[in-house]
């Protein structure tokens, strides 16, 4: 089976798959369409994330000091709280950390993590139309060795 790189992706051609046996295409088959599935459900990871991070950046027009507001200490438990300063934000950076910054800095932060995550679910929009395709093309391949291997009518 030969490949050819194209994009740091494994790209394979038509040809390479009408040589290859029925199990070959099968799995060729099972796996894109797995690696389809695994593209669409970061693609959707991403478009969650995306519209918190704006919901987020547009809420804190909305922020003022004295403002009463439920503050979460778990996923599930919130405690009444009021905003002691505007002015400062605590912007979680990954993995329980979290850094203060003024406002400006925590919307500039925001902003910058859409535009990253806009660019990583456009590469991966490319990729998943990529492997799709080669799902399709090795289904259409099977389907017509099937039915050159089944008896004619």
């Amino acid at each position: 089976m030969a490949s050819s790189r194209g994009g740091g992706q494994q790209v394979m051609r038509m040809g390479d798959m009408e040589k290859m046996s029925l199990e070959q295409l099968k799995a060729v088959k099972e796996q894109a369409d797995v690696d389809v599935n695994l593209l669409q459900d970061s693609l959707n990871n991403i478009r969650t994330a995306t519209a918190r991070l704006r919901l987020l950046h547009s809420s804190t027009t909305f922020l003022r000091q004295g403002k009463k507001m439920l503050v979460p200490l778990t996923a599930s438990l919130y405690v009444p709280g009021t905003l002691d300063d505007a002015d400062k934000v605590l912007v979680d950076i990954g993995t329980g950390y979290f850094v203060e910054k003024t406002m400006a800095e925590g919307k500039d932060y925001c902003e910058r993590k859409i535009n990253l995550l806009k660019s990583n679910f456009d590469q991966l929009v490319e990729v998943a139309s990529k492997k799709k395709t080669l799902a399709d093309e090795a289904g259409v391949i099977l389907q017509a060795k099937l039915k050159q291997l089944s008896p004619s009518n």
